[in-house]
């Protein structure tokens, strides 16, 4: 008989953490040792219809309003019945949130295999990650993206031995299989159609300032100063997209910034992007730049978290410090102004992405850590 697993997700909304999380449920249901159960804390989101394409259409809710009301212990003790109920033997959270009630949850209900994740370093508060350490101490393992991530959980001074790497993975059929062509692609995003414009494109979301959108922006204008034919793609959706606009209007950026906002089509962005960038303050292992490398595309990205375990300096990629603006917009002009040597930094990368980062490798590591925890 297959034994059930949990995977719990925060909403549906188009995240990092969240397409892996949709990703796995499909790639588990696909291999089919485990009959998977689906739970979220907030229902609402576009990639609840990827799910319900998959089969996934009765997905339990358990709305919160804080960690610290009644409301928090009366979701717990629905989700306990709910893990009960339905014989989980496996729950998998995906973030902050859900390691906090998820852990919290299958701990009451005596789950046998608990999994909490982390896919960045540093962003919380003292408090938050106060409460994140309980949560880890209630599962019996904890996987993270990046080992640059697992560096930092032991650094804070959790067990080595409950952690876990297991690199995203990518649908690498998505980028083989993308329209590609250029002046269609262009008018859909409403683009201009020059062939002599190059595109910097940054596709982040903009509902948090983490992923620093103003250091890309301060770089697009050095960029600017000197070449005259680039222009810049924001692609993401969020609460600071106005502010990022009028931020981007200060610069006198407004006539060569586009902010194209949710993408649902990012093979297809990125095949007429010239060079893509992450200005990240914190990260585990980035969805995006993976995205750039599969597209091949050279990458220039902050040297935060597990940036450097994809990113390999000069070969595929740059990677230049945190808010250091000036070195970002270095690099961009440098791959600019030097096409093949872009060109053959994005091959390479394209290269290790197959190589490194497979949706193969990464459901084989999960059912094999599965297996270890049920001892089975």
């Amino acid at each position: 008989m297959k034994k059930n697993v949990l995977q719990f997700i925060d909403s549906f909304r188009q995240g990092g953490a969240e397409s892996q999380t949709v990703q796995l449920v499909r790639l588990l249901s696909e291999e089919g040792s485990f009959r998977v159960f689906v739970a979220c804390l907030n229902g609402e989101g576009v990639l609840r219809g990827k799910l319900e394409r998959y089969g996934f259409s009765d997905i339990s809710e358990f709305p919160l309003t804080s960690f610290y009301d009644a409301n928090m212990a009366r979701q717990t003790m629905r989700c306990a019945k709910f893990i009960r109920d339905n014989n989980i033997e496996i729950i998998q959270t995906q973030d902050f949130y859900t390691n906090i009630f998820g852990m919290a949850a299958g701990a009451l209900a005596k789950v046998p295999a608990r999994i909490a994740a982390k896919g960045e370093t540093g962003m919380r508060t003292k408090a938050q990650r106060f409460i994140e350490r309980r949560a880890f101490d209630l599962a019996h393992s904890i996987v993270v993206n990046a080992d640059a991530v697992k560096d930092y959980l032991v650094e804070s001074g959790v067990a080595v031995q409950k952690i876990v790497t297991i690199y995203n993975g990518l649908d690498l059929q998505r980028f083989a299989s993308a329209d590609t062509n250029r002046q269609q692609i262009l008018q859909e995003f409403g683009l201009p159609i020059d062939e002599n414009i190059q595109f910097v494109t940054i596709v982040a979301n903009l509902r948090s300032a983490v992923k620093n959108h103003r250091m890309f922006l301060r770089a697009a204008r050095k960029v600017k100063e000197k070449l005259e034919n680039v222009n810049f793609i924001v692609a993401g959706e969020g609460e600071l997209i106005a502010e990022t606009k009028a931020f981007a209007g200060e610069l006198g950026l407004e006539k060569n910034t586009f902010f194209i906002g949710r993408c649902a089509k990012v093979a297809e962005l990125l095949s007429i992007s010239d060079i893509c960038v992450l200005s990240s303050e914190s990260e585990g292992l980035s969805n995006s730049i993976l995205e750039y490398m599969a597209a091949a595309k050279p990458v220039v990205a902050t040297a935060v978290g597990g940036a450097s375990e994809a990113v390999l300096e000069n070969e595929t990629g740059f990677l230049v410090a945190s808010n250091d603006d000036e070195a970002l917009a270095h690099r961009l002009i440098e791959l600019i102004e030097n096409p093949e040597k872009a060109k053959a930094m994005g091959r390479k990368g394209k290269k290790i992405v197959e190589e490194k980062f497979s949706l193969t490798s990464k459901t084989e590591q999960t059912l094999l850590l599965y297996k270890k925890l049920l001892k089975c």
